[in-house]
């Protein structure tokens, strides 16, 4: 059952969230000792977590920015390597459109890869949880004071560990999406789902301003939403055939006299 208080709510989605906090943690200090190489002030980069709140979006940032390569370029990347939120924002709408505008703004800003995967596992165990927003609240804020955290970290102390790319540490945040995906493939959409958008991402990593993202997310999604349908549309055929055939097999001539009986009794009460 859901938790019924705000706090409750608020510190569950924390708690939950805490496996994507440890798995962020080397992320934001990988992006702080990126922006210390670049032409970038240390200001710079804890304004743009602090504003952008977008990992992946602040690395192709941060990278382009040290190139020189004008801002409606830098934009328009950042732009398409994003629009992932949009289907995550689509999945979740349903859960939050009663909210006013305030609402869905601020948790609008805080969702992210790792949040959206806390926030849809809740909302699918408690599609009707009226402290939800609370949960999703949680989730996001301690992703993003964890994201200020440690970036600060690498923008100080990213000058004393110049290799600290080299040394896999994001290979942690990989890590910790598997140990949530890999459970959900029980169920044969999301493991569908799964399979054709990791194949989807394997075979489009070629694609330029990471469009293959883009492309995996959106075939994965199709995969997952078309089994979905079949899977609904074939228990539909069954539950008619076996009614059906309920109803055929009591239809003999016994039957139909005893029934037939039972009309003539009631209307002579009646």
């Amino acid at each position: 059952m859901p938790v019924s208080s705000r706090a409750a709510s608020f510190a569950a989605g924390a708690r939950d969230t805490l496996p994507m906090i440890v798995g962020a943690a080397p992320f934001g200090l990988i992006f702080g000792a990126l922006v210390a190489t670049t032409p970038l002030a240390t200001w710079h980069g804890q304004l743009m977590s602090l504003t952008v709140f977008a990992g992946s979006s602040q690395f192709i940032a941060a990278g382009l920015f040290a190139t020189g390569v004008g801002y409606v370029v830098l934009w328009a990347t950042t732009l398409i390597v994003n629009l992932r939120h949009m289907l995550y924002a689509a999945n979740l709408l349903p859960h939050v459109r009663h909210l006013n505008l305030r609402w869905r703004a601020l948790l609008g800003f805080l969702l992210t890869d790792e949040t959206f995967a806390v926030t849809s596992s809740h909302f699918h165990r408690h599609p009707d949880d009226p402290m939800g927003q609370w949960y999703f609240f949680g989730s996001g804020l301690s992703m993003y004071l964890n994201w200020q955290l440690w970036t600060l970290a690498g923008l100080l102390f990213g000058a004393a560990f110049p290799r600290l790319q080299t040394l896999g540490l994001d290979f942690a945040m990989v890590a910790t999406f598997i140990a949530i995906i890999v459970p959900q493939m029980a169920r044969m959409p999301w493991a569908i789902a799964t399979v054709v958008a990791g194949a989807s991402a394997y075979l489009c990593q070629g694609l330029p301003y990471k469009l293959g993202l883009l492309v995996a997310v959106t075939l994965g999604i199709a995969a997952g939403m078309l089994t979905l349908h079949a899977k609904r549309r074939d228990g539909g055929r069954a539950s008619r055939t076996g009614k059906r055939d309920g109803v055929l097999g009591t239809d003999t001539p016994d039957e139909r006299t005893r029934l037939r009986s039972q009309e003539t009794t009631t209307g002579g009460a009646q």
